[in-house]
């Protein structure tokens, strides 16, 4: 107990700082969240490297699905959800440990840093994360143990990444088409039966009624028992996947082009993405039942097979990019 309430005196004092920090600490959160990606890997995959947007997409999955599977595990609150004397910020429905903002930061920074190879990068890196940690200290969401739990399991998703990359990637690059669509299936299928083994784990959780009285000062009470998170990472990585193996049967897709073309790609892909993601984030339903689920499943599984197909099928289309010689 007395770590919690030190940990609440570390929060009190970070803002304690002043209200001067509140802009810039909005920015650096901005950085790690996860729509703040879904913005850079399209830009990246059709406009700069598609290897490098690639690679940013499905670390950002799989941390997704790993931060949503220790939120679960650990069952942890957030600073102003146990004390009053936190000022929230902003508002948040899950468990705090690990942060996800944190850990996203680490994952998605590194990897650009390192396809980019330069010192420089790595700085801009390691401050970035560091920031965006830091920032969800002084924002009242996070205790410092979250933040540095977030650090290490985005570090060791990086080490992953950058180490064991090029040999699956090969691998998996000799598979048949039907046989490509089955390890991503089967891959979806289990991060959804993972996450349905946690939330059912979870079934007779009672939230304290300190927590949510004090999480209704920043407006959204707790919800942290969820499917959700799970179902974004499997729908995704199944969409992207899938995208990839059918685009590869017409040639496969690089970046080439002036640099009036890249533009227009992204234009014309975000509009794609706003439609589905956000389109048809209005239009289904958001309740805990299975028809929700599966439509939930069935958005993010378009959302990445856009990414990965149907914007580069247009783009070869309206001569935005030129197709590979099969």
């Amino acid at each position: 107990m007395d770590f919690t309430v030190d940990g609440i005196s570390w929060i009190i004092a970070i803002q304690s700082l002043g209200a001067w920090l509140e802009m810039p600490m909005r920015f650096f959160t901005f950085l790690g969240y996860e729509n703040f990606f879904f913005i850079v890997l399209p830009f990246l995959y059709w406009s700069v490297d598609t290897r490098l947007g690639l690679r940013v997409g499905l670390i950002l999955l799989s941390g997704t699905f790993l931060n949503a599977f220790f939120k679960l595990s650990f069952a942890l609150p957030r600073p102003y959800w146990i004390s009053d004397q936190v000022y929230p910020f902003s508002s948040e429905t899950t468990f705090g440990l690990p942060s996800a903002h944190a850990q996203n930061a680490v994952a998605q920074w590194g990897i650009i840093a390192h396809a980019v190879r330069k010192r420089w990068a790595w700085i801009l890196a390691f401050a970035l994360a560091f920031l965006s940690g830091f920032s969800r200290l002084y924002l009242g969401v996070h205790f410092f143990w979250d933040v540095v739990a977030g650090w290490l399991i985005g570090g060791i998703l990086l080490w992953a990444f950058i180490r064991f990359w090029d040999t699956v990637a090969e691998w998996i690059s000799h598979q048949g088409f039907a046989r490509q669509i089955l390890i991503a299936a089967i891959t979806s299928l289990i991060m959804i039966v993972v996450g349905a083994w946690q939330v059912t784990r979870l079934g007779s959780y009672t939230i304290p009624q300190q927590w949510i009285d004090n999480a209704r000062r920043a407006g959204d009470v707790p919800d942290p028992i969820s499917l959700n998170n799970f179902l974004t990472s499997a729908g995704t990585i199944f969409g992207l996947a899938t995208g990839v193996a059918w685009i590869a049967t017409r040639g496969g897709y690089q970046t080439s082009g002036s640099l009036e073309k890249r533009v227009m790609r992204y234009v014309v892909g975000v509009i794609g993405i706003l439609i589905l993601w956000m389109g048809l984030g209005e239009v289904f339903p958001r309740n805990p039942d299975l028809i929700s689920y599966i439509l939930r499943f069935l958005r993010y599984f378009l959302v990445g097979t856009w990414i990965t197909a149907g914007a580069p099928w247009l783009f070869f289309r309206f001569k935005l990019v030129r197709q590979p010689k099969m």
